[in-house]
């Protein structure tokens, strides 16, 4: 049984298509992650200061 060329083609593109997309949510991950940090230590920063200022009152 001889399969056609254009199945593999399609096959081949499936798999491709998930490779892609699972290296794609791991990139968006990761930046999320940063944004997250950076965000948190903005926050820190803030309580940081709110803290001094309380001292000084």
């Amino acid at each position: 049984m001889i399969i056609p060329l254009w199945v593999y083609a399609v096959v081949a593109g499936i798999f491709f298509s998930a490779f892609m997309t699972i290296k794609t949510s791991r990139a968006d991950k990761k930046v999320d992650e940063a944004f997250i940090e950076q965000e948190g230590q903005v926050y820190i920063q803030r309580m940081e200061k709110e803290r001094e200022l309380r001292a000084k009152n």
